[in-house]
């Protein structure tokens, strides 16, 4: 071979990224934390009583990121170590997100994206200079564990997994399907969908929307700041919510205590089951409630602007231009409702 050849291979090979790394480890504990500054995190169904997590570091500099485990404030933790605080990640979809508080343990956010301390401060981008170097997970959960899954930036998804699951990220999606227990997301930005899930939910995304389908359980909570919520088939004791912007959908929820707090967009709810508390206060938008046609409850309907509209006979105690107050039927239950703006109306189900 000759002298420009051999230059040419070694050049060639210098500027090849090397191959994906992948290795298995092994957490054993009741309660688990699994750190990933970039990349993303699948959690599925697991056996045998110990966590197991299947690591595929990526990027040229992949060599470089550090894979440590042991137990951190009272939780056995797996944590991949990202020796940079210029990170470059080309999947993503923002230019950058920036200021990220990362401890030198490689842990971060633990409930809180907005106070990091005296922890050094990361910048994560999709190109430029820096570590190109990232991780994805495969998470294997064991029936009835304590789970909790941060990860910054990429994405995370939870599928069949039957135990206390946390996922917090600050700017990814997360998809959850057929999942069983107490379920808690923490988002700072990205899309949330949730189906096929049971038992306790909460939920509060920074922005992106939320969808729901086929959830069913004891309690259903959501605070979104931007981006809206819709879903469908809702089976829950309790149900409340809590956005900033972008409004409700839900169609053929089931669920006795339902509490709605919208700041702009409309609020529209189907509800299939009796009503025992109902509340719904808008910022600005229309409301429209569709309730079954047995409906018994106190009512006071309030509305800055819009009218009021209703296929019930409503017994009235006051009635005002934009305010009534009244009994429906027996007046079991108790409907609440106060619009900044909007027409609000009070419909039968159809069926």
């Amino acid at each position: 071979m000759s002298r420009l050849a051999r230059l040419i291979v070694l050049s060639s090979l210098a500027t090849t990224p090397l191959a994906a790394q992948t290795e298995q480890r092994s957490v054993t504990g009741a309660d688990v934390a699994i750190y990933n500054l970039v990349g993303r995190v699948s959690a599925v169904a697991g056996t045998g009583n110990a966590v197991q997590v299947e690591i595929t570091r990526r990027g040229t500099d992949a060599a470089r990121l550090r894979i440590e485990t042991g137990k951190l404030r009272g939780r056995e933790t797996l944590r991949i170590v990202y020796p940079s605080d210029q990170i470059v990640y080309s999947e993503m979809r923002q230019r950058r997100v920036s200021g990220i508080g990362v401890r030198d343990d490689g842990t971060f956010s633990d409930g809180d994206w907005s106070e990091f301390g005296n922890r050094d401060r990361v910048e994560i981008r999709s190109s430029g200079s820096g570590l190109e170097a990232y991780a994805d997970l495969v998470v294997r959960v064991p029936r009835g564990q304590k789970i909790a899954l941060y990860l910054a930036v990429g994405r995370a998804e939870v599928t069949n997994v039957d135990g206390d699951v946390t996922v917090d990220v600050g700017a990814a999606d997360v998809e959850v399907s057929g999942t069983k227990g107490v379920l808690t997301l923490d988002t700072g930005s990205g899309r949330v969908a949730v189906r096929e899930a049971a038992g306790e939910i909460v939920i509060d995304a920074g922005s992106g929307g939320v969808t729901l389908d086929r959830i069913s359980g004891t309690v259903l909570r959501i605070d979104s700041g931007s981006g809206g919520i819709q879903g469908s088939d809702i089976d829950v004791r309790e149900f409340a919510a809590d956005v900033g912007s972008g409004g409700l959908r839900l169609a053929r929820m089931k669920a006795p205590l339902v509490t709605v707090e919208t700041g702009s967009g409309g609020t529209t709810l189907e509800l299939l089951s009796a009503v025992e508390r109902l509340h719904v206060e808008t910022g600005s938008g229309g409301v429209t409630l569709r309730v079954p046609a047995t409906l018994g409850a106190e009512v006071d309907i309030e509305t800055g602007s819009g009218g009021f509209q209703t296929d019930f006979e409503i017994t009235t105690r006051r009635m005002g231009r934009n305010h009534v107050q009244g009994r429906i039927g027996d007046g079991r239950g108790r409907v609440q409702i106060e619009a900044g703006s909007g027409t609000v109306r009070l419909l039968k189900n159809p069926s």
